[in-house]
């Protein structure tokens, strides 16, 4: 996705969906894509969009971004699965 240019911008895990196929493997599938966009690399992307849990602090700040937000939204997923709590208290 990132190859092409296409940021999604609402990771979550809600947005994440798990198929069991007839090897026992799963196939991971991203849906929800709402708020995805292709976006110019020299350019960058300045919407505020997305679920604030999940958010980069780039968008929250209101800052040029890029991809790499879709990557901050999978460490915080990632955190939730392994400790089983939100990385930020409140």
């Amino acid at each position: 996705m990132h190859k092409k240019n296409i940021t999604h911008r609402d990771l979550k895990p809600e947005n994440i969906l798990l198929e069991s196929n007839y090897k026992n493997n799963l196939d991971i599938k991203i849906s929800d894509f709402g708020f995805s966009c292709f976006f110019d690399p020299q350019k960058g992307l300045d919407l505020v969009l997305g679920s604030p849990l999940y958010m980069a602090p780039e968008i929250i700040l209101n800052k040029n971004y890029n991809e790499k937000v879709d990557i901050w939204s999978i460490g915080v997923i990632s955190y939730m699965l392994l400790t089983g709590r939100s990385p930020f208290p409140g």
